[in-house]
């Protein structure tokens, strides 16, 4: 069956880095938009970033431009997510997820059909 599994998380200190793997099995995801959400206590779950098939079409969230960077090994059925000068804000559960391409938002967590477990980031100050 179709799996998304997220792996990289941890406790890191502010300043520091982490980078988040999402390795897809079960199909091939070559043609797919993925995503990264993330989802602290209390709040909705929130658009991180997402690439497309090509990996030439990007899309981050304000607060993370500059800091984070997504990209695919299409072979590898992997995305990643490199997170650099965390900040405490940024501590959440993260979440990959999988989409076909076409209408609909890629900011949205309704748009995308396969979801990973989530991994733990906790940033501390």
């Amino acid at each position: 069956q179709v799996q998304l599994v997220e792996s990289g998380g941890g406790l890191v200190q502010a300043g520091g880095s982490l980078r988040l793997s999402c390795a897809a099995s079960g199909r091939t995801f070559s043609s797919d938009v993925m995503g990264w959400f993330r989802q602290a206590p209390g709040k909705e779950r929130e658009f991180v970033a997402a690439i497309g098939r090509s990996g030439g079409n990007i899309w981050n969230v304000d607060s993370v431009k500059g800091r984070f960077t997504i990209s695919r090994d299409i072979p590898k059925n992997t995305v990643y997510l490199q997170m650099n000068s965390l900040k405490p804000e940024d501590t959440a559960i993260y979440y990959c997820a999988a989409r076909r391409p076409g209408i609909g938002s890629y900011y949205s967590p309704y748009q995308y059909d396969y979801w990973g477990q989530g991994t733990q980031v906790t940033v501390s100050s």
